[in-house]
């Protein structure tokens, strides 16, 4: 059975996943599109938390990802 898997690549060149599997790509384009807007949110609220340690540098929206057929 073909699952769909979510692969996340982020600014600083290192790739993580999601650690579901999901049964449509629809579904994991979902998943995805959410995780990339909270990775987003999390740097702005890092930001205003500690904008020393936490500076917005422009790639906090360069989180992409990519979903890829799995068999299961």
């Amino acid at each position: 059975m073909t699952k769909y898997k979510v692969i996340y690549h982020y600014p600083d060149g290192s790739d993580g996943e999601e650690d579901d599997l999901f049964d449509t790509e629809d579904e994991a384009f979902e998943v995805a599109s959410y995780g990339v807007s909270c990775y987003s949110s999390g740097a702005e609220i890092l930001n205003m938390s500690n904008p020393g340690d936490y500076p917005l540098d422009g790639s906090e929206d360069d989180c992409e990802f990519e979903i890829i057929e799995v068999d299961e």
